[in-house]
């Protein structure tokens, strides 16, 4: 799998305080009375995270800011930055220092780096599937509470992009807005009036004649939510151009070609966050 993008790490200033709260919680009130038992004080440890199966690998640098927290004299080499594609074997990072931090924050590290491995390796498969078409892949906000940045960066490195990170950086009208509002040309109407000139309006339809409604008022962007290709198609053609296109709804390897090939500029998928299987990557010694 090739279809990562390999991008700079999150600052450490943002991961760091999500690292050491998984810490806390896990070294609960007397830290890892096992290790502190079972392996000698100056006992030294040198081995490396190995990828157990093929993806693409996200989420380095709150694996590593976990050994460090643990350690500082812990020594780190990342063979395979985020983004990066992995086969079975490979390493991604190699450790070498005390063995009581390094097994200490083992469990750790690698649930947020196979969770987030999991999720850039679900987003390149979209991106491989939807290939040749030019639509890209973006997620959502279903996100796991807390870990929105860490999520949307791991989707950046499994090649696709972020939608709006929260609800204060972007308009999206939905199905309940709209009932409230009293139609679909009326919430958008609201929302022009309401924001500023560089906040982008984008307004959820679920039907061409909604879509009708909705280019009337010129919104930024249409999310065409769960149309068949041969609808998606027409409704590219009602937009002409006029503003982007989102696809949304049941969006699979196995349905996002055609939904590409229908010429929307955007795919969301909701569950490469929510949903994504951790990629399976472990701590070998030696």
């Amino acid at each position: 799998m090739a279809t990562g993008a390999i991008v700079e790490a999150l600052p450490d200033l943002l991961v760091e305080p999500l690292v050491r709260a998984a810490l806390l919680e896990d070294l609960g009130r007397a830290g890892d009375i096992t290790t502190a038992a079972v392996v000698p004080a100056d006992a030294h440890f040198r081995g490396a995270v190995v990828a157990r199966q093929p993806g693409v690998v996200a989420g380095i640098a709150t694996a590593a800011i976990a050994f460090r927290l643990v350690d500082p004299a812990v020594r780190i080499a990342v063979e395979r930055p985020d983004g990066s594609p992995v086969a079975p074997g490979d390493a991604v990072l190699r450790l070498d220092g005390p063995a009581r931090a390094i097994i200490t924050a083992e469990r750790v590290a690698l649930n947020f780096l196979c969770h987030l491995s999991g999720i850039a390796t679900a987003t390149a498969g979209l991106v491989a599937a939807a290939r040749p078409h030019p639509a890209r892949i973006t997620c959502t906000r279903k996100t796991t509470p807390g870990l929105r940045a860490l999520e949307k960066h791991a989707v950046r490195a499994g090649g696709g992009v972020s939608h709006r990170f929260g609800l204060d950086d972007g308009v999206l009208i939905k199905d309940n807005h709209i009932a409230v509002a009293g139609g679909v040309a009326e919430a958008v109407r609201r929302a022009r009036r309401s924001v500023g000139h560089m906040v982008k309006v984008e307004v959820e339809v679920d039907d061409l004649d909604q879509l009708a409604q909705a280019m009337a008022e010129g919104p930024d962007a249409v999310l065409l939510d769960n149309m068949p290709p041969e609808i998606l198609r027409r409704a590219v053609a009602i937009v002409a151009g006029r503003a982007v296109t989102e696809a949304s709804g049941r969006i699979t390897a196995a349905t996002v070609g055609a939904i590409a090939a229908t010429g929307v500029d955007i795919i969301s998928a909701g569950w490469i966050t929510h949903s994504a299987p951790a990629l399976d990557l472990g701590l070998d010694a030696g």
